[in-house]
Formats: C-alpha cells, sequence, structure tokens
C-alpha cells in the first residue's frame, strides 16, 4: 500500500484528470490513502462509479482559461498539483485542428493549470507534477501531437523548475510507458501492438496505473526534497532496451 510508505497526512493535493480510470485516479487513491485530503477534476461530468463517494470531483474543461481561474479561487491551500489531463487519438492525430487541440489540452492546459495555482504553491512551498510519456523521447507516428505535446510538457517542467524555485515550488515529471488505462484501451486492441510492446519492455509487461502513483508521491515527498526539473521514466525498461 502507498501509504504505508509515504505520509501526506494534512496535504492539500488536485490532481487533474482522474475522472476515468486509469493513472490519475491510481495516483489520487494513493494520496488519500496516504492521508491527504484529495480533490480531483476530470473533462466528464462524474468521475469514475467507484470515486463518486470518495473524491471532491470538479467537471472541468483545462482549454477555459476562465474556468481553471475559478476553480483554483476555490483553493486557498495547496500542498501538491498533479497534471494528468491528456488527450490522444491514435491514427487520427494528422489533422491540423485536432492537432492544435490535443497541444492545447496536454501542454496549454498543463500550463494554465500550473500559473492558476501557483499562488497556493508558493505560500505552501509545494510541489508541482506533471505527467509526460515516453513519446517524449521517441517518434510517434501513429500519436503525434500527443508526443508532441508530451515532449513540450518535459520541457516547461523544466522552464518552470528554474522559474518557480525561488517560491520555494519543486516542479518535476514523469514519462510513464505503455500502461493499461482507458485511454491505451484502442492501442491495446492490437494483438500485433500488444505483443511487440511485451517483447521489447524488459519486465515483459504494460505497466498498471498504480505502477506511477509512487514514484509521484516519491517526487511529491521530502526524500526528493533536493529534486527539480528532473522526469523520471516509469516504464518496465522499454526506454533504454
Amino acid at each position: 500500500m502507498m501509504h504505508s510508505r509515504f505520509e501526506f497526512s494534512g496535504a492539500e493535493v488536485v490532481v487533474v484528470g482522474a475522472s476515468r480510470a486509469g493513472i490519475g485516479a491510481a495516483i489520487a487513491r494513493a494520496f488519500q490513502d496516504a492521508g491527504a485530503r484529495v480533490t480531483i477534476t476530470g473533462a466528464e461530468r462524474e468521475p469514475a462509479p467507484e470515486d463518486q463517494v470518495r473524491f471532491d470531483y470538479t467537471q472541468l474543461d483545462v482549454t477555459d482559461g476562465d474556468a481553471v481561474r475559478a476553480f483554483a479561487s476555490l483553493h486557498h491551500r495547496l500542498d501538491v498539483l498533479v497534471n494528468c489531463a491528456a488527450i490522444t487519438a491514435r491514427g487520427e492525430e494528422m489533422a491540423p485542428g485536432f492537432f492544435a487541440h490535443v497541444v492545447d489540452v496536454n501542454l496549454i492546459g498543463t500550463f494554465r493549470m500550473a500559473e492558476a495555482f501557483h499562488a497556493q504553491l508558493k505560500a505552501a512551498k509545494g510541489v508541482l507534477i506533471n505527467i509526460a510519456s515516453m513519446y517524449a523521447m521517441f517518434g510517434s507516428p501513429r500519436n503525434p501531437a500527443y508526443g508532441a505535446s508530451k515532449a513540450a510538457v518535459v520541457q516547461l517542467t523544466k522552464s518552470l523548475a528554474i522559474a518557480w524555485a525561488g517560491d520555494g515550488i519543486r516542479v518535476n515529471a514523469v514519462a510513464p510507458g505503455f500502461i493499461v488505462t482507458a485511454q491505451s484501451a484502442r492501442s491495446r486492441a492490437e494483438p500485433a501492438h500488444v505483443a511487440a510492446v511485451n517483447l521489447r519492455t524488459p519486465m515483459g509487461r504494460w505497466g498498471q496505473p498504480e505502477d506511477i502513483a509512487g514514484p509521484v508521491m516519491f517526487l511529491a515527498s521530502q526524500a526528493a526534497g533536493f529534486m527539480t526539473g528532473t522526469c523520471l521514466a516509469i516504464d518496465g525498461g522499454y526506454s533504454v532496451a
């Protein structure tokens, strides 16, 4: 259990993009199990059924700057912000309009959330953690917008780490590999793709959302108190194979 390794009692945590079964939801549950008060957001009207009574939930469009600022204004204190909102559509991202939308959600949405909560994070000497992707390091012919946006998230993480270090805010990211989520369902429907991933991954499997939660909690903890501007690969060794 994550709460047996980390302690976040009394911490205020917001996880953006946690309405579906996936990485965001797993991170939110882990922080709550470790004692934090957790608020989640998502694009859907409601979160997953198992989370409807567990978390305070706000439906939030991260491309809507006014809505983002209004949401942030409701939180007078924040210790940890996790930016997990992202979209992709395998095989459909060559259309310029959709490409721009993906970048607006994944990259600019991440910046909107960070900027809106800057004052609260500064007051708390808090932590910002962005969810990037291994596609920040590899070409992704079926997901060019997703790959480009996630590479930019890594660069944004580095830039904010430098810009906000004087405010006492640590800014880091994680780069998940192939993870079993609702978002990856389309690619997991291709048996040859699944087999190819398993074959290349030294650990021989796809990751689970819970595999991402532990490293995120580490980055949010004082165990990582001298870490900022970094991006941890969490991919079962795929990126070094």
